[in-house]
């Protein structure tokens, strides 16, 4: 596989001389992906460096377990997985659900259509179908449904599927269209009964969905693509008295995760009223959130009072990519200088602008998942998996990025510097690590570190830098002096 062949699997682990003699050495694997060149290449050589930046593990400080990392699928990766050869879809698939790939284990898909499918459709199109007669998934099964069992096909440890509506039907809608408007009372139970039926629908086609989030930016996108628009109040009462109660009713044992939007103030204030009590909160598994407020500030104070208010709850990263953007082609360089641009570059008020400066996307990803992980999410999934050069297909022709690019005429694809950020999470962090803590010395290197159900501990540090640092990682009463260059993210495997 030319394209990932970056990726090296020695079974031997290096063992390099520690700063401190009176330490035992630390048995370490380092993994890069850096401006310079490499792609989640194995570094088995140092050289001496300044004064090294001190990173001390503490493995009995304990957060969150995590859930996982991953990509969505969505229509347009999966009509683009068929419109190249046998040959890279399969390189593709395994990049991304392969042992040797990034091993995803946890994704996302739209139930209808969403702004990244070929056109705007619905399982129950006849107006007036109370009971759902007409429910069916059919348009799913040309594309989206094939590429999810493939997906499954290569994943020896399976991932979890967060499904996510972008709109009912029209027909139940107070303003009969696509794009927003509310849920009209009358189909509140229909709505719910949907739900179900696409449970059913998917595990007849041997695909089990983990859980939903109950409807993708409730706020609305300005009408835009398909959305419909719920209060944080309406939400709730839907979920407490009509979703929640009709999926037990059912014995559907998934998960149903609220807002669905964007970190920030509105984060709070759906938070207060998700979790405002015993009843409110009852159907609530967690909570889903986007990066779309901005291009480089996470949020910690939100994430924090989101996770305070339910500590034994999810809180899942569902939606992330570079908006409004047309991919770069082959150009490695351009992920990692500040180009990119946000949906706010062009819009945003002069006291919002800040939030919406131009980056770098690599330095996006990586501070984004390292901020949320140290701020208590548990799992971060991205947007579209496989994009054109174009940035579509998109019915709206809302652009994005995505981490591999395809050009289906040529039949060639790109592997993107974002691809290999994503998998210094999603490959090395499994489900079931628990984040532990750690103290840093260099308030400029971005950390974060969590131990693996195999007890091994998996250190990521994020250097955005114009100069490489040299680092002393250190447990329990063994250390080990390593160097990450300049404008890269590593892995650092630590055998326990």
């Amino acid at each position: 596989m030319k394209i990932i062949n970056t990726y090296v699997y020695a079974l031997f682990i290096v063992v390099i001389l520690s700063c401190n003699e009176n330490k035992e050495q630390l048995s370490i694997e380092v993994y890069e992906t850096s401006a310079s060149g490499h792609k989640l290449t194995k570094i088995t050589e140092f050289t001496s460096g300044k004064e090294p930046a001190t990173i001390k593990l503490l493995p009995d400080e304990k957060f969150q377990t995590i859930t996982g990392f991953g990509g969505s699928f969505t229509e347009a990766s999966a009509y683009l997985l068929n419109k190249i050869s046998k040959e890279n879809r399969d390189l593709i698939l395994e990049a991304y659900f392969g042992e040797e790939g990034a091993n995803y284990s946890l994704t996302r898909t739209h139930m209808n259509s969403c702004d990244f499918s070929l056109s705007n459709y619905s399982y129950a199109p006849i107006e007036g179908d109370k009971e759902l007669n007409s429910f069916s998934i059919d348009e799913d099964k040309d594309d989206l449904i094939p590429m999810i069992k493939d997906a499954m096909a290569i994943s020896k440890d399976g991932f979890k599927i967060l499904a996510s509506p972008w709109t009912a039907p029209p027909w139940m809608k107070d303003n009969n269209d696509w794009r927003g408007g509310k849920l009209l009372p009358e189909y509140k139970d229909t709505w719910a009964l949907f739900f179900s039926k696409y449970i059913d629908a998917y595990k007849a086609e041997g695909i089990d969905i983990w859980g939903f989030t109950v409807e993708n930016e409730p706020l609305g996108n300005n009408n835009n693509w398909e959305s419909m628009h719920f209060s944080a109040e309406e939400m709730t009462d839907f979920v407490q008295n009509h979703l929640g109660p009709k999926l037990e009713a059912d014995g559907k044992n998934v998960k149903i995760l609220g807002y669905d939007q964007n970190r920030g103030e509105e984060l709070k204030e759906w938070i207060k009223v998700m979790y405002k009590d015993e009843a409110s909160s009852k159907y609530y598994d967690g909570t889903a959130i986007h990066w779309y407020a901005s291009t480089y500030d996470f949020f910690p104070e939100s994430l924090q009072f989101a996770h305070n208010a339910a500590p034994d709850k999810y809180l899942i990263q569902s939606e992330a990519c570079g908006d409004s953007e047309i991919p770069k082609w082959q150009d490695d360089a351009w992920y990692w200088s500040k180009e990119s641009t946000d949906w706010g570059w062009d819009w945003a008020p002069e006291d919002q602008k800040y939030l919406h400066p131009k980056y770098a996307p690599v330095n996006r990803y990586a501070r984004d998942i390292i901020g949320c992980l140290n701020n208590w999410v548990d799992g971060w999934v991205d947007w579209n998996m496989v994009l054109d050069k174009q940035g579509g297909p998109n019915w709206f022709k809302n652009w994005c990025l995505a981490p591999v690019i395809v050009d289906p005429d040529k039949d060639e694809v790109y592997f993107t510097p974002i691809y290999y950020t994503l998998a210094h999470f999603s490959k090395y962090i499994r489900p079931g690590a628990v984040r532990i803590g750690f103290e840093n010395t260099d308030e400029s290197l971005m950390v974060t570190a969590a131990q693996n159900p195999d007890k091994t501990i998996a250190v990521i540090l994020f250097n955005e830098g114009e100069e490489s640092k040299t680092i002393s990682l250190s447990l329990n009463n063994k250390s080990i002096k390593l160097i990450i260059n300049a404008k890269a993210i590593q892995t650092i495997v630590v055998a326990n």
